[in-house]
């Protein structure tokens, strides 16, 4: 019954409501409540910050949870073991992806399913910022970010691939008909782009700016599909990963243009958390990425981005 109520009290840290929180856990919110009062008095403090809604955790709720959710992540890592040792690796293995690399995703989890056809999997989008966060609050087994930009804190971080750019661009608009386009051309088009909370909309922005150009930027938004809805509704252009066309393809009356190599060029790779109990999952995981090219996977693309004109970036 701990257990249950710790789950309890994991749930309304991730749902942030009493009643999310309880169908997150398949009982009725006066049970989920019930359980948490249960667990106060068992400990003795006050966890959760009460009013007309949930207002937040006591300091020494705050340490309750770590602790709550430390437990829950050796609870997991034992449930794998035990599993694997039956003749089988099984449970969920949660990824959290920044949207940039969504569609690498499933050249990972293809050849892993063939090794481990039990696993299943949820994949989350998510920002760079908020993959280390859940990580470290064992909310997720494995992220797919940038590794070498911003501060990642203490995490293990395994290289994937670098990555490169393509425009985006109307086959009938001003700069449908090149062969290529330089960065300045590409600030100067009407731009859909990322939304600034998202790591990969920071790095076009330091491209862009390195131009001199200030770009418009008509649309932003959090997701891959609405990118390619607004380029080919409203006739716009975007700067987009060279990953996505493998994965996702060009809209119709769209053509994908190679944008020159940029002086610095991030690298995406796993990171996995630097502290707590070890993910059998996330370690299945690198060890099947280690037999994966993802550069020669992706190289076509790679190649095409660094055959432009020699017009100054």
């Amino acid at each position: 019954m701990l257990l249950r109520r710790l789950e309890y009290l994991a749930a309304l840290s991730r749902e942030g409501h009493f009643g999310r929180a309880a169908q997150a856990c398949h009982v009725t919110q006066p049970a989920l409540s019930a359980g948490i009062r249960k667990l106060e008095r068992e400990l003795g403090v006050q966890i959760v910050r009460r009013g007309q809604r949930f207002e937040g955790f006591t300091p020494e709720g705050v340490q309750v949870l770590h602790w709550a959710q430390r437990i829950l992540a050796e609870r997991d890592a034992l449930d794998q073991t035990l599993a694997e040792m039956r003749g089988g690796l099984s449970g969920t293995l949660r990824i959290g992806a920044i949207p940039t690399a969504l569609g690498v995703a499933s050249l990972l989890t293809a050849p892993m399913r063939q090794r481990h056809p039990l696993v299943r999997y949820r994949l989350e989008s998510m920002s760079s910022r908020d993959i280390v966060s859940r990580l470290n609050d064992f909310e997720v087994d494995v992220g797919m970010t940038y590794v070498d930009g911003e501060p990642l804190g203490k995490v293990r971080v395994v290289p994937l691939y670098r990555e490169r750019y393509l425009f985006l661009t109307p086959a009938d608009g001003d700069l449908g008909q090149l062969d290529a386009v330089t960065w300045a051309e590409a600030a100067g088009a009407p731009l859909c782009l990322l939304t600034p909370d998202m790591q990969n909309r920071r790095i076009i922005d330091g491209h862009l700016t390195d131009t001199g150009v200030d770009p418009s930027v008509v649309v932003e938004t959090d997701t891959v599909s609405a990118i390619y809805a607004h380029v080919a509704a409203l006739g716009l252009s975007s700067i987009v990963p060279h990953t996505w066309r493998p994965a996702f393809g060009v809209p119709d009356g769209i053509r994908a243009l190679p944008l020159p190599k940029p002086r610095r060029t991030p690298q995406v790779g796993l990171v996995l958390a630097g502290h707590g109990p070890e993910s059998l999952l996330a370690r299945a995981l690198v060890e099947t990425t280690r037999g994966v090219d993802l550069e020669a996977l992706l190289g076509s693309e790679a190649q095409s981005s660094s055959r432009t004109r020699s017009a100054p970036a």
